[in-house]
């Protein structure tokens, strides 16, 4: 049997070779995206957005325009998020400048972090991230990977009161810091938390549940397993069964686990290509996996 990658697929679907639509354009998007709601606020966002440790690519303008193509694409979809970091190069810078350069400041919903030790450091961080990004009010702030959160929290929680942020959280990619990020998640008052989650790393499913208990939005990060997931598959076909929860491609099946989790609201896959972020978009369309469905995803991934 042939290897099946990801690009593969793309193209069987006709997906490879579409380019970006313009806003206020024709739009691939057919259907409209799936969307849950923030515990905290009520506020409804769509289930798939952007991660952007990709997007440090300095001052090079060619590098920039694809980012932007697929901002522009994601942008005809609807708000949704963009999760960055000052620890991403200068991905804060370039997402603002293509945001401003596409006229779209106040269209997404921006998630960055704090990683500095010492409350002036701390606010500066926001001030500087503020200006990068050419947003007023930043919509999200975590603390990145729990660093200092004892001196964070209470810094992010006053800019909230402020209004200069809309929600604070907590993040972590690490499974070795899920005690300290379960302490955390369980004595602290937070909108957000972010996580690592996929079908090749389902260890965080305690802390989704903690998290539903308490009221707290969950932001998925590294969806797809660092890639693991689509190694696993290579060589294999979709499940006909797919089918039933609308996913034609196997980037759609495994970001459709994930987002299917009760306590998860939204997942953030890394997308630089705009043939991925139709795709990915795709997954926020239809119908998801209901929990037997997600039961049988789960044991055919575990019998590759």
């Amino acid at each position: 049997m042939p290897t099946i990658s990801r690009r593969t697929w793309l193209k069987a679907a006709g997906l490879a070779s579409i380019s970006a639509p313009q806003i206020g354009g024709a739009s691939p998007i057919e259907l409209p995206l799936n969307t849950k709601k923030i515990p905290s606020s009520g506020e409804a966002i769509p289930v798939i957005g952007i991660g952007t440790n990709r997007y440090g690519v300095g001052d090079d303008l060619e590098a920039m325009q694809p980012l932007k193509a697929v901002l522009e694409t994601f942008a005809a979809a609807g708000r949704g998020v963009i999760d960055t970091a000052p620890l991403y190069r200068n991905s804060e810078s370039v997402l603002g400048q293509l945001i401003k350069e596409l006229g779209l400041s106040d269209h997404f919903f921006i998630a960055t972090k704090c990683d500095v030790e010492g409350s002036d450091a701390t606010r500066d961080q926001l001030a500087s991230s503020e200006q990068k990004l050419h947003s007023g009010t930043l919509d999200l702030v975590a603390v990145h990977n729990l660093k200092h959160w004892r001196e964070q929290l209470p810094i992010l929680h006053e800019t909230k009161q402020a209004k200069q942020i809309r929600y604070v959280g907590i993040t972590t990619s690490r499974d070795r810091q899920y005690e300290e990020f379960k302490e955390v998640l369980a004595t602290q008052e937070l909108d957000f938390m972010q996580i690592n989650y996929s079908l090749a790393d389902r260890d965080a499913e305690p802390l989704l549940q903690l998290a539903a208990e308490k009221g707290v939005a969950v932001m998925i990060n590294l969806p797809f397993g660092r890639g693991k997931l689509f190694d696993a598959v290579q060589g294999q076909e979709l499940p006909d069964w797919a089918a039933e929860f609308d996913a034609d491609s196997w980037g759609q099946f495994f970001l459709k686990y994930v987002v299917s989790h009760p306590a998860v609201t939204c997942a953030i896959p890394g997308t630089t290509k705009v043939r991925h972020m139709q795709d990915n978009l795709k997954a926020a369309q239809g119908r998801l996996p209901n929990a037997e469905q997600r039961k049988k995803m789960a044991q055919f991934y575990d019998s590759l």
